[in-house]
């Protein structure tokens, strides 16, 4: 097993869209890749010399083929796994142009906030459920 050393992290931005119904949705993890059959936040890997925001207009328009208008980000952590270490930026998508499709293969689904916590979300994406889920109820703090 590969061990995450100090200086290895991996930057990454996730996104939270809405449907009309107030849905979140969540992507799974595709085969061949890290944790596949799981399920995320849309999102991925901010390149080198690029800001959040351009990597998430970057990844949700090649994951996903919408495109960004309005985000606004709400929270930064990080997640140690075993074999990687993993800094994210979550973003709330307040407008985008196109409907969500799952173009790397992905299945997606819309979910409820209360019913996210019954989701097989990966551990670093925990912490966004209960933020997005105070959002949900009007509560900023």
């Amino acid at each position: 097993m590969i061990r995450a050393e100090a200086g290895d992290v991996i930057r990454v931005v996730a996104a939270a869209l809405y449907d009309a119904q107030g849905r979140v949705l969540l992507a799974e993890r595709p085969a061949g890749k890290h944790m596949a059959g799981r399920w995320e936040f849309p999102g991925g890997k901010i390149e080198p010399g690029e800001s959040e925001r351009q990597a998430l207009a970057r990844e949700l328009h090649e994951e996903l083929g919408i495109e960004v208008s309005e985000a606004h980000r709400v929270l930064v952590l990080r997640h140690d796994y075993a074999e990687r270490r993993v800094e994210i930026s979550m973003w709330v998508v307040e407008r985008y142009a196109g409907e969500p499709r799952g173009l790397d293969g992905q299945h997606l689904k819309w979910v409820a906030p209360e019913r996210l916590p019954d989701e097989d979300v990966l551990e670093a994406d925990r912490p966004f459920i209960e933020a997005l889920q105070r959002r949900s109820r009007g509560i900023t703090a």
